[in-house]
């Protein structure tokens, strides 16, 4: 397979857990996919346009044959089978569906940005992808995730659900 990528998972309607653990079925039932490791689920505050419920976020690690452009293809082929529309920025959503990163690849284009252009200003994905990789440099800024998490605080509302991060395979 080959490539490793790390993938942002949310959803702020219906419920919510449901949806994202839909979401990593759906992901990893893909041949080309094998799923690594899942961060614990969190509640987290919304970014951007507040006037909405809160979220329920998670990261997974993935490996797979997909270049970046495939998965980000599948990645939203599998927002749109679970009911996924684009009405609003930063608005409500049945899933959401990210690459964080694949590789140290770095992709600025139109239609994909690699790695994810606002991983470092985030809580939300910052917390649960140093769960599974906190050691993982980013590969524009050469800082580890975990400094990076360091760097944002806790400023922004983000309280774990349930257990601890799972790896799934050594």
């Amino acid at each position: 397979m080959g490539n490793i990528a790390f993938i942002g998972i949310g959803s702020n309607v219906g419920d919510k857990v449901k949806k994202c653990r839909q979401a990593i079925t759906k992901i990893s039932q893909w041949n080309e996919n094998t799923l690594l490791a899942q961060s614990s689920f969190y509640k987290t505050e919304p970014i951007g346009y507040t006037q909405q419920d809160w979220f329920i976020n998670c990261v997974i690690e993935i490996e797979t044959s997909f270049t970046a452009y495939e998965l980000l293809h599948v990645l939203e082929d599998i927002e749109i089978s679970m009911g996924r529309e684009r009405i609003l920025k930063w608005g409500p959503r049945i899933i959401d569906l990210d690459i964080l990163f694949l590789n140290d690849e770095i992709i600025r284009c139109k239609e994909l940005t690699v790695p994810h252009p606002e991983v470092q200003n985030r809580a939300f994905v910052l917390v649960p992808l140093c769960e599974i990789a906190g050691d993982y440099i980013h590969p524009l800024l050469n800082k580890p995730i975990s400094q990076l998490m360091a760097d944002v605080g806790d400023e922004q509302g983000i309280k774990k659900l349930g257990s601890s991060p799972k790896k799934l395979v050594s």
